[in-house]
């Protein structure tokens, strides 16, 4: 397991990865400076093509929240940090309408240094009210994905769908906000919506970060639509693990790009740049 010291140093490095300004292979770190660099670095880089991140938090036993629904505290204050983080290296932060409208989270970047992504609500039916913290008007671009026709307050672009069984197709979900120009996504809740591009294969990473606590009950993580009825058939992913201090995380590469993202940009590491 590696040790993730997320200095400033290191933060700001990360940062101009995102923007395209610097690469995540070269200069001098200390040990946790570079398990950090190694963690976040594949997310932040833009060389590679783009990519969607699936990100979930859970208690030990597989839970998301408590039997009443409570899922405020299930991730640990590092845990929380390194969400923020993800957000801030990535371009758009994708939910479904039941996170919203059981969390009413605002998706912004508060717990570090950096940019609010553009904030994406996967509302088939448009059930989510106009004053949702997640539409608030920050001057961060905000989306809609529906099945039906609603207008929206201005400043949220609304994308219409085809909903099958009140379920979009996550490729087109993906095709449509790549149209945006949002290369790089997040999909960070509910663990349905993970679980669902997921299992259609368009998930990049898949980071579990979990929490020392035991819930007992409530909602599991991930479920996929079609689990597998065979261990042979399971996902197998390329697996690394890092300690980011009140959680672990479990950072799953399961494509090509993920495996790419890993490499160096430079044949030599370990040079004085930056």
């Amino acid at each position: 397991m590696s040790f993730v010291d997320v200095t400033p140093r290191v933060w700001q490095r990360l940062l101009d990865v995102r923007y395209g300004l610097a690469c995540p292979c070269c200069g001098r770190w200390s040990p946790g400076e570079k398990a950090a660099l190694e963690l976040y670095g594949p997310l932040a880089r833009r060389d590679i093509g783009p990519m969607t991140i699936g990100q979930i938090g859970q208690s030990l036993d597989g839970r998301v929240a408590t039997i009443s629904g409570d899922a405020r505290d299930v991730s640990g204050p590092d845990g929380l940090a390194h969400l923020h983080r993800i957000r801030a290296l990535v371009d758009g932060v994708v939910i479904g309408v039941r996170t919203a409208l059981h969390d009413s989270p605002r998706l912004t970047v508060r717990l570090c240094e950096g940019q609010n992504p553009a904030r994406v609500v996967i509302d088939p039916q448009g059930r989510l009210s106009d004053d949702a913290p997640v539409f608030a008007d920050d001057g961060t671009r905000k989306f809609v994905i529906q099945g039906v026709d609603r207008a929206r307050p201005t400043g949220v672009t609304v994308i219409r769908l085809d909903a099958h069984d009140n379920k979009f197709d996550p490729r087109q979900i993906l095709v449509a906000l790549r149209a945006e120009g949002l290369r790089n996504l997040l999909v960070e809740g509910g663990s349905i919506t993970i679980s669902r591009f997921l299992e259609a294969g368009l998930l990049t990473r898949l980071q579990v970060a979990v929490a020392p606590l035991l819930i007992g009950g409530g909602p599991q993580g991930l479920t996929m639509p079609s689990p597998s009825e065979k261990l042979s058939d399971a996902i197998r992913p390329d697996m690394r693990v890092f300690s980011i201090g009140s959680d672990v995380v479990f950072d799953c590469g399961l494509t090509a790009e993920a495996a790419a993202a890993k490499e160096p940009m430079h044949a030599i590491q370990g040079s004085a740049v930056r």
